[in-house]
């Protein structure tokens, strides 16, 4: 990502806050809810990004994480993340070396939508509890770890899978650090296993995926195949950042840059299922025996 060294980004452009200033803006007593994101402040402080196309205007992603707000006040927040994953990730165009950039993430949370994070992550208390959900690890922080699991998940252009994965917060806080996610067959491999019905549970998916991938990354290659997605076709849907409006309520159509070998991720599954009957399972017994 090419940023411009101490020249805060225009009015309705995203930019990048350093890990170092996003660290010193989370204080207690904003963690607590007792004060507010010095959201203005730090602006000052952010560091332009990007060129001057229209992927790098704020004006979509602001529009989209209030309407996450507003279609899911009235439930547990939690059930937004499935909803809002796949529409940040269409929304918010970015290569993998670009969502990489922590100071991205931190400029969204504290600059552009501290309000999203405080709704999403507050307790009974109002407070967050947690810095890294302002600034932190990529399968931590607010916005990263939805946007990465969207890329991670979705299946070329389907962005069901992904939707399916968001729907189980134990994927996303547990399931998502595994190294095999990285592998696009492994990730449908894991799906399948809740879609066959072989796991049923967050304890289950935890299982599952543990076992997975302690064998996964010996045999991975020879497997499940994977091929690599059509980085061409991959720029031209960045390029097409701002020619249409997301879907509210139909799931939008990721780029078509190839969707994931269909007999690799079969192969891995019957794997990962013969894994799992072996893996050990808090309660297993005691529900066999009910």
């Amino acid at each position: 990502m090419n940023t411009t060294a101490m020249t805060a980004p225009e009015p309705g452009r995203l930019g990048r806050l350093s890990d170092a200033v996003a660290a010193r803006a989370i204080t207690p007593s904003v963690l607590r809810g007792v004060e507010t994101v010095p959201s203005a402040a730090l602006l000052r402080q952010a560091e332009a990004v990007g060129d001057d196309g229209e992927r790098w205007t704020t004006g979509a992603v602001v529009e989209l994480l209030k309407e996450t707000r507003a279609r899911f006040d009235d439930t547990r927040p939690t059930e937004s993340d499935a909803w809002l994953a796949p529409r940040l990730h269409w929304t918010l165009r970015l290569t993998r070396a670009e969502a990489a950039d922590s100071g991205l993430w931190n400029f969204l949370a504290l600059c552009l939508s501290p309000e999203y994070v405080q709704w999403r992550w507050r307790s009974k208390d109002g407070a967050v509890g947690q810095v890294a959900r302002f600034t932190g690890p990529w399968a931590t922080q607010a916005f990263s770890r939805l946007w990465w699991a969207a890329e991670l998940f979705r299946d070329g252009e389907n962005y069901a899978p992904a939707e399916l994965a968001c729907s189980d917060q134990d994927v996303l806080n547990t399931v998502l650090r595994q190294r095999m996610i990285q592998h696009r067959p492994a990730a449908q491999a894991l799906l399948r296993l809740r879609t066959r019905g072989s796991v049923r549970t967050g304890r289950d998916m935890n299982a599952a995926a543990k076992a997975a991938n302690a064998a996964f990354m010996l045999v991975h290659e020879a497997l499940a195949p994977d091929e690599p997605p059509d980085a061409e076709v991959y720029a031209e849907w960045l390029d097409a950042a701002g020619q249409s409006a997301v879907r509210h309520d139909t799931l939008p159509r990721g780029p078509r840059d190839g969707s994931v070998p269909s007999a690799s991720a079969e192969a891995l599954a019957d794997w990962f299922a013969e894994l799992f009957e072996s893996a050990p399972v808090r309660g297993r017994e005691r529900e066999g025996e009910g």
